[in-house]
């Protein structure tokens, strides 16, 4: 059995993303190049082996919410979309992303998860100190669990 969720995001982020922020997101989401520097989610540490078997820390930059295609476990389409809707929403951002993660990924992309809940629109400000992202579900329940960030930090299943 794999421990592996549907992670789930409808968001809506305000207008005051920078260039800079826009191209990390879009790397992130598999839409774009890796930019040359990465400040949202600012290192990937892996512990590998070296050439002497001794283990070493090295970064390896992967993108977060970047999955695309067919699911392996919960069915259906793995997507990330960014884009700016029109005048109805002028000026902001709609996020919408379905993914496949392992908790073992938890802690790096709640980074990330962190980072959209400061710039998502105040509609997704349930109370003081909680952004509401969107869902998650273990891959083999047919229940949903909310998807939070609550003062700073992501609320995983």
């Amino acid at each position: 059995m794999a421990d592996i969720y549907e992670l789930s995001i409808a968001l809506n982020l305000r207008e005051d993303l920078s260039d800079d922020e826009l191209a990390e997101l879009r790397w992130h989401l598999g839409m774009g190049p890796k930019p040359e520097s990465l400040h949202i989610v600012p290192s990937f540490p892996v512990v590998v082996e070296n050439d002497r078997g001794e283990p070493v820390l090295e970064d390896e930059p992967m993108p977060l919410l970047g999955q695309h295609g067919e699911a392996w476990k919960v069915d259906g389409a793995l997507v990330s979309v960014l884009l700016r809707p029109g005048d109805a929403h002028f000026g902001t951002w709609a996020l919408t992303v379905r993914q496949e993660i392992h908790p073992d990924e938890f802690d790096r992309t709640g980074e990330l998860l962190v980072w959209l809940a400061a710039k998502a629109d105040d509609r997704h400000r349930a109370s003081p100190g909680t952004i509401r992202l969107g869902w998650t579900r273990f891959c083999e329940s047919d229940h949903f669990e909310p998807l939070v960030v609550r003062d700073g930090e992501v609320v995983w299943p």
